[in-house]
């Protein structure tokens, strides 16, 4: 009999930051592991989790996210952790030090762009970002905006 596989090819997104985008040109981007307690585990994988005011820090050689909310496992009362506490980033000794020399140059930030499963473990995804003028932001915007007119455009055409 034929084992099953699971298809990793889709791992499931628990959380995105979508005003990353909006607010910031994301450069470069790398995945992290993250120290989390038990019920802060579960809380995730029930989707729980803000990464909207969250960012990224490198200090004494060791990453942080900082600012992520993660709220109370229900079930666990006592347990549970403080939503919004720094949680530790799991990566290695060249990938802190490369993003500690991206970050060196003025105006670069580390952001969160999701949080998700993958084999069993929760990652988060950290980008290299610049921020936005607010110019840059106006472009964006007309861009999208053409973007789904042509969309439109193009369903109307097919129906």
């Amino acid at each position: 009999m034929a084992r099953k596989t699971k298809d990793r090819t889709a791992d499931p997104i628990l959380a995105t930051n979508r005003a990353a985008s909006h607010e910031y040109h994301l450069l470069e981007r790398i995945e992290a592991g993250i120290a989390l307690t038990g019920t802060e585990v579960k809380s995730v994988r029930e989707g729980r989790v803000s990464l909207k005011e969250a960012y990224a820090k490198i200090e004494n050689g060791e990453a942080f996210l900082l600012d992520a909310h993660i709220s109370a496992y229900l079930p666990a009362s006592r347990e549970n952790a403080d939503p919004v506490r720094t949680r530790k980033l799991l990566l290695h000794a060249r990938e802190i030090h490369k993003l500690d020399r991206a970050t060196q140059s003025s105006g670069m930030t580390l952001v969160p762009t999701r949080m998700y499963l993958k084999g069993g473990r929760v990652k988060v995804e950290i980008a290299v970002a610049k921020g936005k003028k607010t110019y840059d932001k106006r472009e964006a915007g007309r861009k999208e905006e053409a973007r789904r007119e042509m969309e439109r455009a193009r369903g109307a055409v097919r129906g």
